[in-house]
């Protein structure tokens, strides 16, 4: 049974799976629904499944979906490493517009719960970085919405310098955090 940790931000837990390692390599469990319902709300109904391929120092994020089409995540990586981020936005709650922060790997197996209404966004360490992750929510355009990855207000420290990470022009063109439509 896998291990579930509450991380800074009430409602966003880490996931420990039990990984079994021999000669042969290691098996784990990935998903499993049953164990999920020690969260709170129990598990969520996971409709779509996502997976991205990324060079070393792509970020993708900081992103979000609005309203009623708003996600709940559960996100790994499969191959290589990231610097995971997950930024409260949910109004009355202690801890909006801080973040959280952790590497995610292919050696230590870890996953994160991310509960609706947090801003996502990772940065790939390694090439050819596999990052998958399961919504509980349709993807829908209309809906999405994001956060500059370096606002100043939110004081993010990705690990690298600015300079060296990999964007996408949308992603250029996100709002500040005091900006962005929550």
């Amino acid at each position: 049974m896998p291990r579930i940790e509450q991380t800074p931000l009430p409602g966003c837990f880490l996931i420990h799976p039990d990984v079994h390692e021999d000669a042969r390599g290691v098996f784990l469990e990935s998903f499993n629904r049953k164990s999920l319902q020690a969260l709170p709300g129990g598990c969520p109904d996971f409709v779509q499944d996502n997976l991205s391929v990324s060079k070393k120092h792509v970020l993708r994020g900081l992103h979000y979906q609005k309203g009623p089409d708003a996600q709940a995540k559960l996100v790994r990586v499969l191959k290589g490493r990231v610097r995971d981020v997950v930024v409260d936005l949910r109004p009355g709650s202690p801890t909006v517009g801080h973040y959280f922060s952790i590497e995610l790997s292919d050696r230590n197996h870890l996953a994160v719960f991310i509960p609706k209404g947090m801003a996502h966004g990772f940065l790939s360490l390694e090439d050819d970085t596999l990052f998958s992750y399961k919504c509980d929510a349709y993807y829908a355009p209309g809906a999405e919405a994001g956060i500059r990855y370096d606002d100043a207000s939110l004081a993010i420290d990705w690990g690298v310098p600015h300079d060296s990470i990999i964007l996408s022009e949308k992603d250029k063109g996100l709002p500040g955090y005091n900006q962005a439509d929550l």
